[in-house]
């Protein structure tokens, strides 16, 4: 099993900056890939960035350019650098890691995000 565990979230002004982390403890052993993802309310859950193992990202066309996944395989944690931070960024942020051959997916509790205009 794997503990997934977010923090960072809160309150930010238009045009301000949040540094989300994300934990992992447990099994920790070949974890793939490590991504962030969001749900506003009445909204789908969508993908927001994704991180490789060997450290290739992706981004939603949305964050793109003010958005920065990173990670320390060392420390088995992930994070979401956000800046330029706009009201439609306002959301539930959850943390996803996929591990193993099967490819074995678990998420954290989830980090309320809320940019104010």
């Amino acid at each position: 099993q794997v503990q997934v565990v977010e923090s960072g979230g809160g309150l930010v002004q238009a045009g301000g900056s949040l540094r989300l982390s994300c934990a992992a403890s447990g099994s920790t052993s070949s974890i793939n890939s490590m991504g962030w993802y969001r749900q506003a309310p009445g909204k789908q859950r969508e993908l927001v960035a994704l991180i490789s193992s060997g450290g290739s990202t992706d981004y939603a066309v949305s964050v793109k350019g003010r958005f920065t996944i990173s990670r320390n395989n060392v420390k088995n944690t992930v994070y979401l650098q956000m800046n330029s931070l706009k009201p439609e960024d306002t959301a539930v942020f959850y943390c996803n890691i996929i591990r193993g051959r099967l490819n074995l997916s678990y998420w954290g509790q989830g980090t309320q995000v809320t940019v104010s205009s």
